[in-house]
């Protein structure tokens, strides 16, 4: 047990902190433990992913290498809310090749990569209505991009999507104004 607190000090996250898990999203550290695989010890940071109803186990020295962190600063959220007022940004290439682009932004844990693909594939109330892959991808980015603003503001997933959609809905609005001034 003693050798279990000297280790926790070099480690880069602590049993109760919330991670960023890049494949997963927003878990909880639950447990640090010590596990005896092919007779080798290994040190395990074992998270827990509510959502998905999942339980994960990674070795703590590999943690960094699979780009696991530490959830976004306030700043970076207020960043993150930046890039979702922008213009969207849609390629003019395949639909197969511009999922796979989104799927990649998505698990690479990166909030900035995560707003870009809510925001380029958000569709208010008067645009036309989306495939149901699109649909798919923007929910996963939205559900993604969501938990991670409501842990760091430290309030409810729903409240936390119904702020992100308002935003968006708002940078609608004024993209449509400024296109119909424009056009007159």
């Amino acid at each position: 047990m003693a050798a279990k607190k000297t280790t926790a000090k070099k480690l880069k996250f602590k049993a109760g902190e919330f991670i960023v898990y890049p494949s997963h999203g927003v878990g909880k550290i639950i447990d640090i433990e010590e596990q005896e695989i092919a007779g080798m010890k290994l040190e395990l940071y074992v998270i827990d992913f509510e959502k998905e109803k999942m339980r994960l186990r990674v070795p703590t020295n590999k943690s960094e290498q699979i780009g696991m962190r530490k959830l976004s600063g306030k700043d970076m959220i207020g960043e993150a809310m930046k890039v979702l007022k922008g213009k969207p940004k849609v390629k003019r290439t395949m639909w197969s090749r511009r999922a796979q682009e989104y799927e990649a932004k998505i698990n690479s844990g990166d909030i900035m990569f995560v707003a870009e693909v809510v925001r380029d594939l958000f569709r208010s109330e008067r645009q036309p209505e989306q495939s149901y892959s699109e649909r798919q991808l923007y929910e996963a980015a939205l559900a993604r991009l969501g938990r991670e603003v409501a842990v760091v503001r430290k309030t409810d997933e729903k409240t936390a999507i119904a702020d992100i959609e308002k935003v968006l809905d708002s940078a609608a609005e004024k993209a449509e104004a400024a296109a119909a001034e424009k056009a007159a």
